[in-house]
Parts: C-alpha cells; structure tokens; sequence
C-alpha cells in the first residue's frame, strides 16, 4: 500500500490547514500522526472502517479526521491552529485491526510525510 499525503504548509496561529492522503487501495484503519523535531511521532487522530473516531485531547474540537472511501483518502482538517501543532505530519494505515489510540510501532504503512508550520 502507498499513501501519499498533501496539503501542509505554513499558517499564522488561529488559521486553518486541511492535509489529505491518498492511500493506492482501500484500508480500514488510518491514523494521522506528528513528529517534531527531536521528539517522538505521537498519534493525532484516527479513523477505522466503522468511522470510529479517536483524537488526542490536544487537538479535540479543534481537528476533524474523517475519510472519502470511493477516493481512497484520508482527510484531516485543522483549525485554531497553534504553534505547537507544528512539526511532520505523517499519513499511517494498517489492514488489521489496531487499539484506539494505536502507537505508530501499530501501523504497517506510512506516507513521507507533510510539513505543518505554524507561526505565532
């Protein structure tokens, strides 16, 4: 499976960035995670084939995960962003069923990854 993700970019503090993936067949359980510099990739949202949805809590009401099944793709859709939403977005999937929240060691494919930055 490949995933292609799209979408970052840079943004004052309080914009939005909608980032999108393009998975080359259906999966059923996706996952959005984020790296910063140094620091460890931690899972942001996910979304399995029953549309169960989970977020973490730094991000609650503020992103939206949700995704097309006929496109193939996983969407994520930020608002209020902040400074500390910055880091590499990564694009997760995996065929078989894994724990909410799912550490990244969970999920077999990964896209390359898009930048988020966000300036105050």
């Amino acid at each position: 499976v490949q995933l292609e993700e799209s979408g970052g970019g840079s943004v004052q503090a309080g914009g939005s960035l909608t980032l999108s993936c393009v998975a080359s067949e259906y999966v059923p359980y996706m996952g959005w995670f984020r790296q910063a510099p140094g620091k460890e990739r931690h899972l942001v949202a996910q979304i399995n084939g029953y549309d169960d949805l989970y977020y973490v809590s730094s991000v609650q009401g503020r992103f939206t995960i949700s995704r097309d099944n006929n496109k193939n793709a996983l969407i994520l859709q930020m608002g209020a962003l902040k400074p500390e939403d910055t880091a590499l977005y990564y694009c997760a999937a995996n065929p078989s069923w894994v724990p909410q929240p799912a550490a990244a060691s969970e999920y077999k494919y990964w896209g390359q990854g898009t930048q988020v930055t966000v300036s105050s």
